[in-house]
C-alpha cells in the first residue's frame, strides 16, 4: 500500500514538474516531450497557449505536400535540373572560388566532394538567394491540427509536425528567444536557411570554425551540410569525379526510364520506408555502382531520385568547369 502511494505521488509530482495540462492531446505530447529536453514549463505552455503561434495556420504548406502532387513535383524537379544545368552553373563555379577556404575546412573535416554541397545550397535556394516566406512553426503547427489521422500518411505528417515543433520551441529557448520573437522564415515544408534544414536536424548546424551554426549564414551552411552528408549518409570519402561515367547521358536515359516506368527509383528495388519492391534503373549496372552508393547518400539529404540525379550532374558539370579553368577544388588555402 505505501508503495503504491509513493508511486502515485511520484507520478503527481512529475506531472506537476511538466506543467502539461492540455485537453488536446497533441499539444500535451509536445509540452511533455519539449520539458523532457530540457525547455522550462513556464516557456512551453506560454508557446502553446499564444494566439500568435497555435491560432495561425498556413493551409497553402499543408495542401502543397498532398501525395495527388507528387507526379508534378517530379516533374518540377526535372525541369529545374535542366535549368539548373543550362543557367546556374556559372554561378555555382563562382561561388565554389569565393568561398574556397570554408569548402577546403569542410572537405578535410568531413570528406565530402565540394561541388556535391554546392550543387544541394543551388537546388535549394540557389545559394541563399530564395526568399523564404512561410513560417516553421506555423507549417508544423497546421499539420499537426489540421490533418486526420485518417490514413498512415496522415498519421506520419502529425507526427513529423508534432517533433518538429518541439525543436522549434527547443531551438529558441536554448537562444533566449522570446515566444513572441520565435520565427524561423521557412519553405512551405518547414525546411530553414540556406541549405533547408528541418528543425529535426538542427543537431547537424556547426558554425565554420566556430561550435554553433547560423543556417542563414552561407560558411555556415557549408559546413553544416557537409556534417549532415556526413553524419546521416555516410559521406567519408571524396568522390573521384574521372571514374564517373557520362553523368549526362545517364540523366536524360534515367529520366527515359522514370517516364515508363510508375513506380521507379533510381537506386532501390525496394522502398526503403515501406520495403515494397520498385523499378529500379541502376540496380543491375555494375557500372553504375559508384554512381548508385552516390545517390544512396544524396537520398538521406532528400529522398527523390531527381533530386539525387540532379545533384550529381551539378556537380560533375561544376568539377569539370573547375578543371577546364585550371582551378584545383582541391587547393588548400592554409586555414
Amino acid at each position: 500500500m505505501i508503495k503504491i502511494f509513493l508511486l502515485l505521488v511520484v507520478s503527481i509530482m512529475l506531472f506537476a514538474d511538466y506543467g502539461c495540462e492540455f485537453e488536446n492531446k497533441n499539444y500535451l505530447e509536445i509540452c511533455q516531450r519539449a520539458i523532457k529536453s530540457g525547455v522550462s514549463g513556464e516557456y512551453v505552455n506560454e508557446f502553446l497557449t499564444s494566439p500568435s503561434k497555435i491560432d495561425k495556420f498556413d493551409e497553402a504548406s499543408l495542401n502543397a505536400m498532398q501525395p495527388a502532387l507528387i507526379p508534378l513535383h517530379k516533374k518540377n524537379e526535372k525541369k529545374a535540373n535542366n535549368t539548373l544545368v543550362e543557367k546556374y552553373l556559372p554561378e555555382i563555379v563562382a561561388h565554389l572560388k569565393e568561398y574556397a577556404e570554408v569548402y577546403d575546412y569542410a572537405e578535410s573535416r568531413y570528406g565530402v566532394n565540394r561541388e556535391i554541397v554546392a550543387s544541394i545550397l543551388m537546388k535549394e535556394t540557389k545559394l541563399g538567394k530564395i526568399k523564404l516566406t512561410h513560417d516553421a512553426f506555423t507549417v508544423f503547427n497546421t499539420m499537426v491540427v489540421k490533418s486526420k489521422p485518417e490514413t498512415d500518411r496522415d498519421k506520419w505528417l502529425i507526427n513529423m509536425g508534432k517533433s518538429n515543433m518541439v525543436s522549434i520551441i527547443k531551438h529558441c529557448f536554448d537562444r533566449g528567444i522570446g515566444v513572441e520573437e520565435c520565427t524561423l522564415p521557412s519553405s512551405y515544408a518547414g525546411a530553414i536557411g540556406i541549405p533547408q534544414f528541418m528543425p529535426n536536424n538542427f543537431a547537424y548546424a556547426e558554425g565554420y570554425k566556430k561550435e554553433i551554426g547560423d543556417l542563414t549564414n552561407m560558411s555556415d551552411a557549408i559546413v553544416s551540410t557537409s556534417k549532415y552528408l556526413y553524419k546521416k549518409g555516410s559521406f567519408t570519402q571524396l568522390i573521384d569525379w574521372d571514374n564517373m561515367p557520362n553523368i549526362a547521358e545517364l540523366e536524360s536515359k534515367w529520366y527515359e526510364f522514370q517516364e515508363n516506368n510508375d513506380n521507379a527509383s533510381f537506386c532501390y528495388d525496394k522502398n526503403p520506408r515501406s520495403n515494397e519492391p520498385m523499378d529500379c534503373y541502376a540496380c543491375d549496372k555494375s557500372e553504375l555502382n559508384s554512381v548508385r552508393e552516390c545517390s544512396k547518400k544524396i537520398m538521406r539529404y532528400n529522398n527523390s531520385s531527381n533530386y539525387a540525379v540532379g545533384v550529381i550532374r551539378l556537380a560533375y558539370d561544376a568539377h569539370k568547369m573547375l578543371k577546364s579553368q585550371d582551378i584545383s577544388p582541391f587547393e588548400t588555402k592554409g586555414f
